[in-house]
This record gives C-alpha cells, sequence and structure tokens, in this order.
C-alpha cells in the first residue's frame, strides 16, 4: 500500500503498524542529493506524528544501500561559497538528526555498500541487518575530506576505538568486521535478509507501543550520562510514570491474567 508520493523515495506503509522507506536511486547507488536528504527528513517528520507507526524499516532499491554523496551534487559544491557549503552540510546534519531523535525505532537493512554518508545514515538506525555481501567504508579521506556531520552518530554506533581506525584509513569493512565491533547487529545471506527484518519487526510490533517507544529515548537520554543523584531520580520518575500509565497497567494484567495485550488486538 503506497504511502507518500517522493522522487528520491519509495515510502510504503505494508502493514497498519509497519513503514518501510526505501532510497530510490538505484541508477546512482542511492547517493545523497539535496533532494533526497530533504526528502528522507520529510518522511521521518510525518512517521513521526504517525501515532500507528510501530516499527519503520530503512533500505535500499538497487545493488547498494548508499553510496554517499552524489557525484553530480559534489560537482556543483566544488564551485560553493563556504555559507553554501555550510548550508548544504546543516540539511544533512538536521535529516540525520530528524531519524535518530524519530520516536520509533527504526530497523536498517543494509543489502549492499555502504560508503560515506551513507554509513552516517546506518548509525542513526535502532537495529542494523546486514547481508554478509555488504561493505562499509568512511571513504572520506581518501577524496581530502572528512566525516564531519555524520560523526556524532558513527562514533556512537561503530565506537570511538573503531572510528579513530576507519576515519583516517577509509578501509573498507565488511558486515562480518561491522558485527564483530558492535556496529551491526545480524548478518545473514542476502536471500535471508528480508525474512530476519520481518522477525524484528514483528517482535517490535507486539511490544507495547509507548513503551517501545520510552525505551528508545531511555537509551539516547541515559547513554553516556553520568550516575547521578539527577538521573536516578529521572530514571525512577520514568518507570513510575509507565507503571501508572493505562498501558503499563494493561501490559502487566494480561500478563498475570495469560492474555493477549489489548495492543495485539483479537
Amino acid at each position: 500500500m503506497s504511502f507518500m508520493s517522493y522522487t528520491t523515495l519509495d515510502v510504503q506503509r505494508p502493514s497498519a503498524h509497519v513503514a518501510r522507506v526505501f532510497l530510490n536511486r538505484p541508477e546512482m547507488r542511492n547517493a545523497f542529493n539535496e533532494t533526497s536528504i530533504a526528502e528522507l527528513a520529510q518522511a521521518f517528520s510525518a512517521l513521526s506524528q504517525d501515532s500507528s507507526v510501530r516499527a519503520i524499516v530503512l533500505g535500499g532499491h538497487g545493488k547498494a544501500f548508499c553510496a554517499g554523496a552524489d557525484l553530480s551534487w559534489m560537482r556543483g559544491m566544488a564551485d560553493y561559497d563556504w555559507e553554501r557549503n555550510r548550508a548544504d552540510a546543516q540539511a544533512l546534519a538536521e535529516m540525520l538528526w530528524s531519524i535518530y531523535r524519530c520516536p520509533v525505532p527504526v530497523i536498517g537493512r543494509i543489502h549492499g555498500d555502504c560508503y560515506a554518508g551513507g554509513v552516517g545514515l546506518a548509525s542513526v538506525c535502532d537495529v542494523l541487518v546486514a547481508s554478509d555481501a555488504a561493505g562499509f567504508c568512511l571513504s572520506e579521506a581518501k577524496l581530502g575530506l572528512l566525516p564531519a556531520t555524520i560523526s556524532p552518530y558513527v562514533i556512537r554506533a561503530l565506537g570511538e576505538q573503531a572510528s579513530r581506525r576507519y576515519f583516517v584509513t577509509a578501509e573498507r569493512f565488511s558486515a562480518v568486521q561491522a558485527q564483530a565491533l558492535g556496529f551491526v547487529h545480524a548478518v545473514c545471506a542476502l536471500d535471508e535478509i528480508d525474512a530476519k527484518i520481518d522477525e524484528i519487526v514483528a517482535t517490535v510490533v507486539g511490544n507495547g507501543p509507548m513503551a517501545v517507544r520510552a525505551c528508545k529515548t531511555l537509551v539516547q537520554d541515559v547513554a553516556g550520562q553520568p550516575l547521578t543523584a539527577a538521573l536516578r531520580e529521572d530514571t525512577a520518575r520514568r518507570i513510575a510514570d509507565v507503571r501508572a500509565s493505562d498501558e503499563g497497567k494493561e501490559g502487566v494484567q494480561s500478563f498475570l491474567q495469560k492474555r493477549r495485550p489489548s495492543w495485539l488486538g483479537d
């Protein structure tokens, strides 16, 4: 079922609670340009406001997940002044933020090569499933550039030590290596990737929808924080809020009564 119409994306609602956002420039290996950046921000803004959405799959059509920046767009940027370059970089930063802070869990489907800005896009996903044929590369240094805009997300997801290596070497690393580093959560054969994605999506959708959103926010808010009295008070307040909510009460009662919770329907 079609959800919205875009020129660089394929956005669908295959079921009531699931959305699929696929980069749809296969002839360009799904490389970013200013249009695709704007449309990704628009799509995730719209999905963030839809309370019925419980899981979003982010992927790409064609052979690559995302090859980074579009070459034609990069050629144009060579003539930009500093202000125009900053504005373009800011648009990318805002797009990544819109996905990272989307209240709905985002499952990344990395079926093919994931380079440069594509690694940034993968880094803002909550769960990453990759094909064993997929490759990753933070290739900016090869072009005399640096992965500045994506760095806050990549360093969080890939880890500081691995980022120190791959930022400066611009080496390609495999899906298996990415999993060993904790960046990718599951690796499988290409013909098994959709089954694995469906399995994870079903698990997420089966949980309390508001609890899932609160869990995603909890990780983002608590990660890296010092263990202060304020943090202890904040986390105690959060669990009290959830326990006192209608969903929290329904979840506990359904468990005790050995029945399906109301959010799963009949």
